[in-house]
């Protein structure tokens, strides 16, 4: 059965390769190409396309904004977002539904690889995603297992507040706060107010 795929990045370059290695590496293979994002988008409203291979810094891009519009307009459609970026920002955007993230200097057949893994199995992650997924779920677990009132003090640490400030906020002592906010710290096994901070910004 023919699979559409729809290759959005404004390079022309790209464009053109990235069609070349996948007419070379598979059969049944309809390419198309947008430019821009608006084009994409238009395009991914009027046909149905089996997979999405999206540059974030299209024209048009509304970064990891495009994930949710695109699978809002096609649930079923695989995105893999292929950049120049480096990995350490694809979290984001596989949070938002992307199916892949692969770096545009990756070689033709880690390329290969990717394509046939999201047909396969619906996604693709490399073993550096894969690594930095666990290590959220694990904080996010850690997280989850705080009491009702430890998560309003590590809610209220995280936004800057200081025991004082959180004693009155939550009519208790100073020095409970202190107790809950070393509680805090042993279960998220942090010690320090800048790690604190890190869990957070993962975890929202």
């Amino acid at each position: 059965m023919t699979k559409k795929i729809l290759i959005a990045d404004d390079h022309h370059v790209v464009r053109i390769g990235t069609a070349m290695i996948l007419e070379k590496n598979f059969n049944h293979f309809e390419i198309d190409f947008a430019e821009t994002y608006g084009e994409a988008k238009n395009k991914i409203e009027s046909e149905k396309y089996d997979l999405v291979i999206l540059d974030i810094e299209l024209p048009g891009s509304i970064l990891k904004s495009m994930v949710k519009e695109i699978k809002k307009i096609s649930e079923d459609t695989l995105i893999l977002i292929f950049t120049s970026y480096k990995e350490n920002i694809a979290l984001q955007y596989i949070e938002e539904g992307a199916n892949g993230f692969l770096n545009k200097q990756s070689d033709p057949d880690h390329f290969v690889k990717a394509i046939e893994a999201l047909f396969k199995d619906g996604y693709y992650y490399t073993p550096e995603i894969t690594n930095e997924l666990l290590k959220g779920n694990k904080k996010r677990n850690a997280v989850e297992n705080l009491s009702e009132r430890e998560m309003q003090i590590f809610n209220l640490l995280a936004k800057g507040n200081g025991n004082l400030e959180i004693a009155n906020a939550l009519n208790i002592e100073e020095s409970t706060v202190g107790t809950y906010k070393r509680r805090v710290y042993q279960k998220l096994k942090i010690t320090n107010l800048v790690e604190l901070l890190d869990i957070y910004k993962e975890i929202h």
